[in-house]
């Protein structure tokens, strides 16, 4: 329940909140606004019991995923990606050494035409390196053999790293990417990407950043928009988050939240963590007052089905998205499309919430602790996205619940708390504010001194939206 309360000025006065530096946003490398919105394969594909119908990864499957983002409540969102994980190529090129998609699953052309005729986009999945048995393939447009381009390194997933300093390896990109331009592909996800990327079984090299580099390169070149998605739980200092931002579109802030062979999707610990994951990256950001060119990915969501399939009861469901448009994060849905229920249509669809998506692509929200305005994990915590230059903003108020192995704070208050976030924490005093609670679409205002109070049971959040009274 939320509740506005008056703060008197005497109570408001012993508690001294940090400024407000209003976050924003710019275009990425690749000419985007917003993040993506779509669906991807990975979590039915890493967690087959979710989804008994499927037979296996494979464009029969897939289609019938993607046509719901083709319907008219998806449309209105904004949906447009498809997106292709792991296992839909070959495990060699073709004369040149270039990627291929495997015939008995896909036909990637005839599959792109199908999407477009729709309104949507193919995103594919791609790891850094040529297939190591390419070696002795000629690049196209060159004399130059793949293998005089390798560094040493095989990276165990049937890969040879590249060494980006010789000839070649930038005209390889080019001719992949001009491949993929031809089959109609619009997003590229880079996969294991270091530094950052734990091996997770592999032999990854300490740093392979220049093939986000390269890809960049290769898809301005190519004549045809494509995003550029890199993976996963990046290197944030400055050294690298400058490559990743000035390259890619969208960089992965977290590890995969889906649990991996199990019978649902996810776990609420897990989403803890991918919430203070958001954090600490987005409080490096403040201190730079400069816009950001780079949108996160926080991973897939798992929010269209029933509780028992997506692992999360129906309030932590609600507490997800709203924590995702909030953050500006890739809004790439990870779950059944075919097998929605009532809420997860509306948390997929609502006008109201992807309205505040749009306003939160141009101002991603930063942690406010209440009672002090810090940037702090918080069992009990606030969110504010903007005030854009109108006197708009978002809020969010979050019961998280005890906290989880890796949620960044370290109580374990239990069942219902109030959160209260006043003005001043929030950073945006000094006038009144008309307040729209996003999900249950009702209405209210606070005063200057005053308070956003709620009463929240563990996993339950309230997604406002203020706009400053005349």
């Amino acid at each position: 329940m939320l509740r506005l309360s008056l703060l008197s000025v005497a109570l408001a006065g012993l508690v001294h909140s940090t400024s407000l530096t209003v976050l924003k946003t710019t275009t990425t490398p690749n000419g985007f606004h917003e993040a993506a919105r779509g669906w991807n394969s990975f979590g039915i594909q890493a967690n087959p019991n979710t989804t008994p119908s499927w037979t296996g990864f494979n464009q029969g499957n897939v289609t019938p995923e993607c046509d719901v983002l083709a319907t008219a409540p998806f449309k209105a969102a904004g949906y447009q990606y498809c997106s292709l994980d792991s296992g839909w190529s070959t495990n060699n090129g073709d004369q040149y050494g270039r990627l291929l998609y495997d015939p008995t699953l896909f036909d990637l052309p005839s599959f792109a035409d199908h999407l477009h005729d729709e309104g949507l986009k193919l995103g594919v999945y791609v790891l850094p390196g040529a297939f190591c048995s390419d070696g002795n393939k000629t690049i196209k447009g060159t004399t130059i053999k793949l293998n005089s381009t390798y560094n040493g390194n095989n990276d165990g997933f049937l890969r040879c790293d590249f060494d980006f300093s010789k000839p070649g390896v930038q005209e390889w990109h080019n001719s992949v990417v001009d491949l993929f331009a031809s089959w109609g592909v619009d997003f590229i996800k880079l996969d294991f990407v270091t530094p950052g990327s734990p091996d997770n079984g592999a032999h990854l090299v300490a740093n392979n950043s220049g093939a986000v580099i390269a890809y960049h390169n290769a898809i301005a070149q190519s004549g045809r928009q494509m995003r550029l998605h890199i993976s996963w739980k990046l290197e944030r200092n400055d050294t690298y988050y400058d490559i990743w931002r000035a390259n890619a579109d969208s960089m992965r802030t977290d590890q995969d939240i889906n649990n991996s062979g199990a019978n649902n999707f996810t776990m609420w610990q897990t989403v803890q963590r991918a919430i203070d994951n958001y954090r600490q990256y987005i409080v490096l950001q403040i201190p730079k007052n400069q816009p950001i060119s780079i949108y996160p990915d926080m991973d897939n969501l798992f929010v269209v089905n029933s509780a028992n399939i997506s692992g999360v009861t129906d309030a932590e469901r609600q507490s997800i998205i709203s924590h995702w448009i909030g953050a500006a994060a890739n809004l790439i849905h990870g779950g059944d499309l075919e097998n929605i229920d009532d809420l997860g249509l509306k948390l997929a669809t609502d006008s109201d919430a992807f309205a505040a998506a749009d306003f939160s692509a141009q101002y991603p929200m930063q942690p406010r602790n209440p009672g002090t305005g810090g940037t702090d994990a918080q069992q009990l915590q606030a969110w504010i996205g903007g005030p854009s230059d109108d006197g708009e903003a978002v809020v969010i108020l979050a019961n998280y619940g005890p906290a989880g192995p890796q949620a960044g704070f370290n109580t374990s208050i239990a069942r219902v708390q109030t959160v209260s976030a006043s003005l001043d924490d929030l950073g945006i005093d000094g006038s009144g504010w008309n307040v729209f609670n996003i999900w249950d679409k009702t209405n209210s205002s606070v005063s200057s001194g005053g308070s956003l109070s709620a009463d929240l049971d563990e996993g339950e959040s309230v997604f406002l939206k203020l706009t400053k009274s005349a």
